[in-house]
């Protein structure tokens, strides 16, 4: 009878679950013995004096006078036909091309000015945000 009820638990019992734990990585030895064991790099003193000696390049007969170098901010001033556009109005809650093209015309804030060359460019610029912007003839 003992038989039959070890028999019978072991039917009762659920199969037992695999894990599915994933493998850890596998740790690399440390390379402590390897180091030792090779030689220090030579220095480049060294190598240098082994090799042929370099050419030296030649020397420049006379220094050129340096140019003055202009300052990356120097304000450009139009010729011929010229703008002015101030900005009266804010491009919050205007559509986007909007508050980009007055980005494109040198303006960002209001009551801010600009001289601009009377282009057709720029005019159809202006045209697209002129609700925001007042022109004067700066001529």
């Amino acid at each position: 009878m003992a038989e039959d009820k070890k028999d019978d638990t072991k039917a009762t019992k659920a199969p037992a679950k695999k894990a599915t734990a994933k493998p850890a990585a596998k740790k690399v030895p440390a390379k402590k013995a390897e180091t030792a064991s090779k030689k220090p790099a030579p220095k480049k003193e060294a190598v240098a004096k082994t090799e042929a000696p370099k050419k030296e390049a030649p020397k420049k007969e006379a220094a050129k006078p340096v140019a003055k170098k202009t300052s990356k901010k120097a304000k450009k001033i139009p010729t011929g036909k010229v703008v002015k556009v101030t900005q009266t109005g804010s491009p919050i809650g205007r559509q986007d091309y909007q508050e980009k093209t007055l980005i494109g015309l040198g303006l960002n804030r209001r009551h801010r000015s600009k001289i601009l060359q009377d282009t057709p460019a720029v005019r159809g610029m202006i045209e697209k945000v002129k609700h925001l912007v007042k022109v004067e003839d700066a001529a």
